[in-house]
């Protein structure tokens, strides 16, 4: 199981996107989440797309992997059984999320090999983020406040990677786990 995790704006989504388009044979988890859809996410392929009600309901019944409130507004998670599936047929898994969530997974599945992504400069994370237009302003400022919290956490991850160049980012992501 390897977990592609780091802050906000870092890339892990283009990163990601691109490791399958070249690697469909690993399973790649779809995360849940409260939030509602930004421009051009597809449900059931960006994140599934749930109330909190029905989010809150899976965490009770134990069918949640990892799940966490990121930012402070919304929630996020992995649904445990697809993992297990894919992890029981013997498939590479990969999971793309926040900090919080490879810190449960990590406790809950030791053997999960933690890769951080990390920006090439404090500007360029920054500059990421405006430049996707997704938040306003006080949500980006939420999310830098994150991100600084999760670069100082750095040294828990197993393999750290400067995402400066996705196609360079992606090569060593597919060098790391052997596919």
């Amino acid at each position: 199981m390897w977990v592609i995790s780091g802050p906000s704006g870092v890339g892990k989504g283009t990163v990601c996107r691109q490791l399958q388009s070249r690697h469909p044979e690993a399973f790649y988890s779809v995360s849940l989440t409260t939030r509602p859809p930004r421009p051009g996410e597809v449900p059931g392929e960006s994140y599934h797309f749930v109330g909190p009600e029905e989010f809150l309901d899976l965490v009770d019944r134990g069918e949640m992997l990892e799940y966490a409130v990121v930012h402070g507004t919304h929630h996020y998670g992995t649904p445990h059984e697809p993992v297990r599936t894919a992890l029981e047929d013997g498939r590479p898994v990969v999971l793309e999320i926040d900090l919080q969530g490879a810190r449960q997974v990590k406790a809950n599945l030791p053997e999960a090999r933690l890769v951080f992504l990390e920006p090439p400069s404090w500007e360029e994370l920054v500059s990421r983020l405006e430049g996707r237009g997704t938040e306003d302003a006080q949500a980006r400022e939420r999310r830098l406040a994150t991100a600084r919290l999760e670069l100082a956490a750095r040294d828990e991850a197993d393999h750290v990677i400067v995402n400066e160049r996705v196609e360079e980012t992606v090569a060593a992501l597919v060098t790391l786990m052997g596919l």
